[in-house]
């Protein structure tokens, strides 16, 4: 199976030393969070875990803990865009997590790690200009080090909204406009470009709009054939095949405010209060009141071994 880390919370950010904890224990607690009763134990075990997917803004933490990943599979998602304090307060400095991914990337290896330029916004100051221009230095950066790169554009969520109230969709002219160029850029430095949840839009302009989070996508990050479980898309604009996230909404540092998965800074700030680096849980303790159930886990690997993407 594979356990996703990254669609509610950055763990490797902040969270990468009760990580390291939970792998060496050999499981992780996970409350539901819409029945937070509800609690579902994975265990971490490379005999029914075929691959852990990382969602990071900064994968540096977990550097010098690769150790303990080497037995699993890994596909990494490092995003890396050009925004400033304003708009990403706690994200570190570019060019130190763009350092971080080429270390990460002769580790793990070019088909295990893909980089994230998203969401793209348009504002006065961050034009379609600026945003051609931070992406063809980024691309130039890590030129080899990736195969992909994803974009997508900001989704006005309620939390977005909230938090970002000045954001504005990005108009579908520029859209195309930007999707094409980008397109162009990344082949240029050897990089398939794909879009986040945006549907077929920008096929015609020769992006991959198969999903950023595939099957396939995980089967040519750890070289094995999957045969896994029919699930339903969150959206229907997304192709990825999410599953076993063990994060929690609430609990991201960088408060990022086109951010879908923290409600305010206060919400966040009350949450890591409770974190406890020895809990099995991200957030909190076990409470007396809880269901936990066992998650059903088993690999999905099949023997025929996968070199190429479809």
């Amino acid at each position: 199976m594979i356990i996703n880390t990254g669609q509610r919370t950055d763990i490797p950010a902040f969270y990468s030393e009760w990580f390291c904890n939970r792998l060496k224990a050999g499981f992780v607690l996970v409350r539901n969070p819409y029945n937070p009763e509800s609690v579902t134990k994975y265990r971490l075990n490379p005999e029914v875990v075929d691959c852990i997917g990382f969602c990071t803004k900064n994968p540096a933490q977990m550097l010098p803990h690769m150790g303990l990943l080497e037995p699993f599979g890994q596909m990494w998602h490092v995003t890396v865009t050009g925004y400033e304090k304003e708009i990403e307060p706690f994200v570190p400095d570019k060019e130190k997590v763009l350092k971080s991914f080429l270390q990460l990337s002769k580790t793990v290896g070019a088909n295990a790690i893909c980089w994230r330029y998203d969401p793209i916004f348009l504002s006065d100051t961050y034009t379609m200009a600026w945003h051609l221009e931070t992406f063809r230095h980024m691309a130039q950066t890590l030129e080899g080090s990736t195969n992909s790169v994803v974009i997508s554009f900001i989704d006005l969520y309620e939390k977005t909204k909230r938090n970002f109230p000045e954001a504005r969709t990005v108009p579908r002219e520029a859209r195309l406009e930007l999707g094409q160029q980008m397109v162009a850029i990344a082949r240029e430095h050897g990089m398939v470009l794909r879009p986040c949840g945006e549907g077929q839009e920008l096929a015609a302009v020769g992006a991959d709009c198969r999903g950023c989070m595939t099957i396939p996508i995980y089967e040519h990050a750890i070289g094995k054939k999957l045969k896994v479980p029919k699930t339903t898309p969150a959206r229907k604009e997304c192709a990825c095949y999410l599953s076993g996230d063990i994060g929690a909404y609430n609990s991201c540092g960088h408060l990022c405010r086109y951010c879908y998965a923290n409600a305010d800074a206060q919400a966040v700030a009350r949450n890591r209060s409770l974190h406890d680096p020895r809990s099995p849980f991200l957030i909190g303790q076990s409470l007396p009141e809880d269901h936990i159930h066992e998650a059903k886990q088993v690999s999905w690997v099949q023997d025929q071994l996968v070199w190429e993407l479809p």
